[in-house]
């Protein structure tokens, strides 16, 4: 298997941080010297290793955030 690169190149903020300490993140992370995307994924405290996560383009976080603004009061979990 070929070696995966990553390069975390903005650290946006840390959404929650479980009880060992690894912290759920949106990054701007460049995937194998790609252009960055939007990532959102677990991270051990030193960023040495990673959960599976999901990358968004621009196009497709500005969607997500459209979305979750345009929800309905009785979308919500309260």
């Amino acid at each position: 298997m070929a070696d995966i690169t990553y390069e975390i190149t903005k650290e946006l903020g840390v959404i929650s941080e479980n009880a060992k300490g690894w912290t759920r993140e949106l990054n701007l992370v460049s995937w194998n010297g790609h252009p960055a995307k939007y990532d959102i994924r677990d991270w051990s405290p030193d960023h040495t290793r990673m959960s599976k996560g999901m990358s968004l383009t621009e196009e497709e976080m500005e969607k997500l955030v459209e979305l979750f603004n345009a929800r309905n009061e009785e979308d919500s979990f309260e």
